[in-house]
């Protein structure tokens, strides 16, 4: 009879558990102080001096579960984290923020997104294990079938039923289940919008910091608490994140209907992006657009033989990831 491992027969399986609204605000003149003690401590809990909590009873507030949100505990050790980051850096506000953003996505995110690639190289290990299996069960069940007088029907539900805690088996030996994968995105998008938030009350909200962002910017930007009026910084977030859709939709050769109806879905989403990045402060914008630069650096990155040698890919790699990667985007666009 069909086993997983060499041990349990076809019907006999354990069962087992498969397993932002961003409001910018027109705040009153900055109020410019000294920019020492921004950090205090009040309650056990950590805050920024001078930052206003926003409250639901406000007129101009997005509402309750806004207000609560911009002023939880994640949203505060952000601001601890960026305050922080300047004041040991003494480096300028927007640079901090890229410093800060390059830190916070190289030893969290990093991390997470190679273990993201660990799992998904072992399940696609297992897809030519699984369709052996998938026929050997096929027969068994036809067999199964015809001593017992199923339907049709019956014969289905009872290869689907078993198939599934045959896959199941397989994830749990080689902890690999594909939920796994996802702990990435549990991670970053709570850790985005946290920072996102953090900036936002930072640059709006009358801190004893909002004079030192007004004059912490750089280039074509160099008030941080107002909207970049030239529209370089949203347009280069947008480009940026199309860039990466694309070079992910690279790695599907034959990619299903779902997979090109998700792609498309977050180049539009990618493309939303531009005028909701031009209505929020520039430290925003600089924060998404640094974001998306270095996760697109991490994932060129986790592409390198060297890199996949290391986290001992099950799956065979490219020895020239990035010729490759080249090849397949000239040979798309250049139709």
């Amino acid at each position: 009879m069909l086993s997983v491992g060499g041990s349990s027969r076809i019907f006999s399986l354990p069962i087992r558990g498969f397993c932002s609204a961003v409001i910018y605000r027109k705040s009153l003149p900055p109020v410019i102080t000294s920019p020492s003690n921004y950090l205090h401590r009040s309650g056990g809990g950590a805050h920024v001096s001078g930052v206003r909590a926003l409250s639901g009873g406000s007129s101009d507030a997005a509402g309750g579960w806004y207000s609560s949100l911009a002023d939880s505990t994640p949203v505060h050790l952000c601001e601890q984290l960026l305050v922080s980051v300047q004041e040991a850096s003494g480096l300028p506000w927007w640079f901090s923020i890229c410093v800060a953003t390059l830190s916070v996505r190289t030893l969290v995110t990093l991390p997470l997104a190679a273990y993201q690639l660990v799992v998904i190289s072992k399940v696609e290990a297992l897809q030519a294990e699984i369709s052996e299996l998938a026929k050997r069960l096929r027969y068994e069940v036809s067999v199964t079938a015809r001593e017992r007088s199923w339907t049709e029907r019956e014969s289905r539900f009872q290869f689907k039923k078993n198939l599934r805690r045959i896959v199941s088996q397989l994830y749990v030996r080689d902890n690999c289940h594909p939920f796994k994968a996802s702990l990435l995105v549990w991670v970053q998008l709570p850790l985005w919008i946290s920072l996102s938030l953090a900036l936002r009350n930072l640059s709006l909200d009358q801190s004893d910091l909002q004079g030192a962002l007004a004059a912490g910017g750089a280039l074509w930007f160099p008030d941080l608490t107002i909207p970049d009026s030239t529209l370089i910084l949203p347009v280069c977030l947008g480009l940026a994140n199309l860039l990466i859709v694309e070079v992910f939709s690279l790695q599907r050769v034959a990619a299903s209907r779902t997979q090109r109806l998700v792609l498309n879905t977050v180049r539009g989403f990618s493309l939303l992006m531009i005028p909701i990045a031009a209505t929020v402060p520039s430290s925003m914008a600089l924060y998404w657009f640094a974001s998306s630069l270095v996760g697109f650096s991490h994932n060129l990155l986790l592409r390198s033989p060297s890199i996949c040698r290391l986290l001992q890919l099950s799956t065979p790699h490219s020895t020239s990831p990035y010729r490759d990667l080249l090849t397949a985007f000239f040979a798309k666009y250049r139709k």
